[in-house]
């Protein structure tokens, strides 16, 4: 299909509601209301209404935000984007209706500025951005999520004795508002759950992932604490460490044969 090209379009009344005249595209007559269709853009060096000169304005654009899931108490957030300018507030916009703006808001760079949150009730929030001069963007999706952290039950430090090579049955639990898994985070390597010094530093047992403790005690030639650290996950993938021990106890019948 071919092109149609021309310099002026007229009304019925032979009016020219289009012109162009040089470099100079005249759009409407005078007392015409001139509107431009959704998604679509006029472009050019320069436009020019009624006779003056207007400045092309420039709307902040959103990317992402880093964290994405906090809990009630203040955090900040960091929010990636284009034309941000100095001056900037924020809002968190709950996906119920409620509104609220950040504490603080620090101006990092145009394409980068922190807000600080407190937001009390849990759900899913909308970043909504506007500078100064009141052009302003709202994220497309409900890219915040407030949730619960991880709690745990057991309180930190000894879960008990065993003795050398006996059965173990022990546990730990940790609760959110959402489901929870339980894991070993030992720094250095892991104790609870390692083989790779059994009996001298790990234990060889298993750990499941609802804090279930089992498996066959190591036998070290003397009584011997080992230290491991848990970690609980919620299904925001939200975490709580919490440090343990196990002394494993070794009775004068492991300790060799008297005469």
């Amino acid at each position: 299909m071919g092109t149609l090209k021309v310099n002026t379009v007229q009304d019925s009344d032979g009016n020219n509601i289009i012109n162009e005249s040089g470099n100079t595209v005249t759009v409407g007559k005078s007392g015409d209301t001139v509107t431009v269709a959704s998604g679509a853009s006029l472009t050019a060096d320069s436009l020019t209404v009624n006779g003056g000169s207007v400045t092309a304005v420039t709307f902040p654009t959103y990317t992402s935000i880093s964290p994405d899931t906090i809990t009630n108490a203040a955090t900040s957030i960091t929010i990636t984007g284009t034309g941000f300018v100095n001056g900037a507030v924020v809002d968190a916009i709950n996906t119920t209706g409620g509104i609220t703006s950040a504490n603080s808001v620090t101006f990092n760079s145009s394409t980068s500025i922190t807000a600080n949150f407190t937001l009390t009730t849990d759900g899913t929030y909308f970043i909504r951005v506007e500078n100064p001069d009141g052009l302003a963007v709202r994220s497309s999706a409900a890219d915040l999520t407030v949730s619960d952290a991880p709690t745990w039950s057991t309180g930190a430090g000894s879960l008990g004795s065993v003795a050398a090579g006996s059965s173990v049955s022990l546990s730990v639990s940790a609760s959110s508002d959402s489901a929870v898994t339980i894991s070993e985070v030992t720094a250095g390597g892991n104790v609870l759950t390692g083989t790779s010094d059994t009996p001298a530093s790990t234990m060889s047992l298993s750990l499941a992932t609802d804090g279930s403790i089992t498996g066959t005690a190591p036998e070290p030639t003397s009584e011997t604490t080992y230290n491991f650290t848990l970690r609980a996950t919620d299904a925001e993938s939200q975490t709580a460490d919490r440090a343990f021990s196990i002394t494993v106890t070794v009775g004068i019948n492991n300790g060799g044969q008297f005469n």
